[in-house]
């Protein structure tokens, strides 16, 4: 299994790191494929933002434990050195911030190569990663049909075999969302276990978090192990983890108490997501768990209209901010049609509606919270129906209210954005395809700071029923 190609085919990206050291394969020879595969699928998948060739192959390399990976970085608010970051969005034009993102740091010194930045919708705003600036990212099952979002781009080229992760972010279900559409593994971390600097605070009131989509478990828990840990001047940081992340991979969980949720009121899911978390239930169930219906207790559309109190303010901060730096205001007429309703409903949300709604998330916190006190992990289906073909799921039409996006867009995710605002880890774990073919992922939460709870369950399901061996049909695996 001398050719690199081969190798890439068949190694994670712990594994590739691990050739690296013993000599058996060079970083530029990695590079190099990385390269030629994203080359071969990026005319069907439109998943790239901005191509770093010259620029990897000319970085000094990091020597840490994924020395010689090539990777991406979302173009979304994870600024990288050299990279323009236009955050999905015309109104940014070829801003380039000229510093590291803290993440993007760690990554470096771990010692992966940056061949390029990734495709995500204007401001992270969207479940599909389509956009007037860079068009529509296809996936990789069905170019009809969409990533998801809005760490679609990542997905899109992971799903597709052109590197073993990539970086991505999640405000409301940005990892896991484009995880179940494309089939890979989609893990949110809890609320301050990852760096947010240097520029960030916290995002959409600590809702947003970052780490990457993965094909494999170890892969995320190794890249944990490397990037987590609050940053200089971090407001807030998780819980300390005990022991490293991979550590919680080498045993089979104790029976977990999981509460089976299908359903969250005013919305249902669609027969095949049913399908597919009960596959999930009856899964866990034969490694001997207990699995146990439940109902959540949330009011869906007033949670819902209060997140969005602090997303339009947080998008209209930002646009001024935009607006500042470039020396002209930003005009409607350069932000996408959701943008503008969001911006129109709730983008003069006074600073008490704000505080209102920030305290709500943090009630919501401590209700979840509660509820996990009888279980160890909530699962429900992460997506109520199939990957939608592209255009219908983004509203381009700015006429429409923020009531019909807002059922537009959860009616399709209802469950991810609830563990944004509890702070919860939460995952997305590929483990069923539709009859066509297309993939529909699981999502389980645990308790806040349980990321390793999580990832050994994750462990146990990918033994049980290994998905790295299910190759869509634009790939650069070679058949």
């Amino acid at each position: 299994m001398s050719d690199i190609h081969t190798l890439m085919d068949h190694y994670d990206a712990t594994g590739l790191a691990g050739l690296v050291d013993k000599g058996e394969v060079s970083p530029g020879e990695l590079l190099e494929a990385g390269i030629a595969r994203l080359e071969q699928v990026e005319p069907q998948l439109n998943a790239v933002a901005e191509k770093l060739y010259d620029s990897a192959r000319q970085a000094k390399l990091g020597n840490g434990p994924f020395r010689g990976v090539p990777t991406l970085i979302k173009d979304l608010f994870a600024p990288l050195d050299g990279a323009r970051m236009s955050n999905g969005s015309l109104a940014l034009g070829e801003a380039r911030m000229g510093l590291d993102d803290t993440l993007v740091s760690r990554l470096r010194e771990a010692g992966c190569q940056f061949i390029g930045t990734t495709t995500a919708p204007e401001f992270g705003t969207s479940y599909t990663t389509e956009s007037t600036r860079f068009g529509a990212t296809r996936n990789p099952w069905d170019t009809a049909r969409s990533v998801g979002g809005s760490s679609g781009g990542a997905a899109a080229l992971v799903a597709a075999r052109v590197v073993p992760f990539a970086h991505g972010n999640d405000g409301g279900g940005s990892l896991r969302v484009p995880a179940s559409c494309c089939g890979v593994f989609g893990l949110k971390p809890s609320r301050g276990r990852m760096p947010s600097g240097p520029l960030t605070g916290e995002g959409w009131a600590g809702m947003s978090t970052a780490h990457a989509i993965t094909m494999s478990v170890r892969d995320s828990a190794a890249l944990l192990d490397i990037t987590a840990g609050a940053d200089l001047g971090a407001p807030y940081a998780a819980p300390w983890q005990h022991e490293p992340f991979v550590d919680s991979l080498r045993r089979p969980p104790r029976p977990l108490r999981i509460a089976l949720v299908e359903h969250l009121t005013p919305w249902t899911t669609g027969p095949e997501a049913l399908a597919a978390v009960r596959h999930t239930a009856q899964l866990c169930e034969s490694l001997g768990h207990h699995v146990q219906h439940a109902s959540l207790p949330v009011d869906a559309l007033a949670f819902l209209d209060q997140v969005f109190d602090i997303i339009g303010a947080s998008t209209s901060s930002y646009v001024t901010l935009v607006g500042e730096m470039r020396g002209a205001p930003v005009s409607l007429e350069e932000l996408e049609p959701r943008t503008r309703i969001i911006l129109r409903e709730k983008g003069n949300a006074s600073g008490a509606r704000y505080a209102d709604a920030v305290a709500s998330i943090h009630m919501l916190g401590r209700r979840l919270a509660a509820f996990l006190t009888e279980y160890d992990l909530i699962l429900t289906p992460t997506l109520t129906r199939e990957p939608p073909l592209i255009g219908t799921l983004d509203p381009f039409d700015e006429s429409l209210s923020l009531a019909t996006l807002i059922d537009r867009f959860h009616s399709y995710s209802p469950f991810t954005a609830l563990f944004n605002a509890s702070g919860q880890p939460a995952m997305s774990v590929p483990l069923y395809w539709t009859a066509g073919g297309l993939p529909l992922g699981s999502h389980f939460a645990a308790r806040f700071g349980e990321e390793g709870t999580l990832l050994a369950l994750a462990a146990q399901l990918e033994q049980a029923q290994p998905w790295a061996g299910r190759v869509p049909p634009v790939s650069a695996q070679r058949r």
